[in-house]
């Protein structure tokens, strides 16, 4: 069992439980759940932004801990100074030691739009991304069949939802161009063994309709390499452990802007 395969399981195991703390109808009678959601292709588009989706996340299974010094509230707020064009937060607990508080906690700070990253299998998933102050969320395919995302994506949009849907492969785009879907990040990390290579970006730019939003995520740690995924197609990029791992995340993703 790789370690996508482990995180499905736990998924599984964390939704059944999650459904007998919280109704649903629960969940659609919280504050956050009736706000209207920031749209995430303005925000992307924004010429006085950078296109970067600029990540907060605490640890990873391949790293361990990458930074558990630095607070939600502080590094978002960095991050949307530095001009991050939305901001993305872990809530896995187990393997990325993130949380749902986290992502609230980051939402009283932001005005840009925020993206639940999460391993989504299950409608409920969705519901506490809105219920707790997300306006993005993420579907990916290798974990997801089509129909699946299908259904899934619809279901966001029907709260307001913007989709950002995951691919690795040419095979996973094609099976999954829903018209429910606003975004198309390219992973350059392997979920299945954590490989990192951006040619799978440089592969796939132009595979992508242009209706969606393309963004490029993971392995980008050069200012040069932004340039470069611009010219080939892509809007946004998706950046995380290359902040993180300093010692002011806020510090670094203004010094690597200035340099874009």
């Amino acid at each position: 069992m790789n370690i996508l395969d482990k995180i499905v399981a736990r998924k599984k195991e964390e939704v059944t439980v999650a459904k007998s703390l919280a109704t649903l109808s629960e969940l659609q009678k919280t504050p956050l759940f009736s706000r209207t959601c920031y749209n995430l292709k303005e925000s992307i588009l924004n010429p006085e932004r950078t296109g970067i989706i600029a990540e907060y996340k605490r640890a990873s299974p391949s790293k361990g801990l990458i930074n558990g010094v630095n607070t939600v509230q502080e590094v978002v707020k960095g991050y949307q100074d530095a001009g991050a064009s939305a901001i993305s937060v872990l809530t896995d607990k187990d393997f990325f030691q993130g949380s749902l508080e986290d992502l609230t906690a980051a939402r009283e700070v932001l005005e840009i739009p925020l993206l639940r990253k999460e391993f989504i299998i299950d409608e409920y998933q969705i519901a506490e991304a809105k219920a707790y102050g997300a306006d993005i969320i993420l579907l990916i395919a290798a974990c997801l069949k089509p129909e699946e995302v299908k259904n899934l994506s619809e279901y966001a949009k029907s709260l307001g939802l913007n989709v950002l849907l995951e691919v690795h492969n040419e095979e996973e785009l094609i099976a999954n161009t829903f018209e429910s879907i606003d975004a198309i990040g390219v992973n350059n990390r392997n979920l299945k063994d954590f490989v990192v290579s951006l040619d799978h970006s440089y592969e796939l730019v132009n595979k992508i309709p242009n209706q969606y939003i393309k963004v490029s995520e993971s392995g980008i740690s050069d200012p040069e390499t932004i340039k470069d995924l611009k010219k080939s197609g892509f809007n946004a990029f998706l950046i995380g452990e290359n902040f993180m791992k300093t010692e002011n995340p806020m510090q670094a993703i203004a010094e690597f802007v200035g340099k874009i």
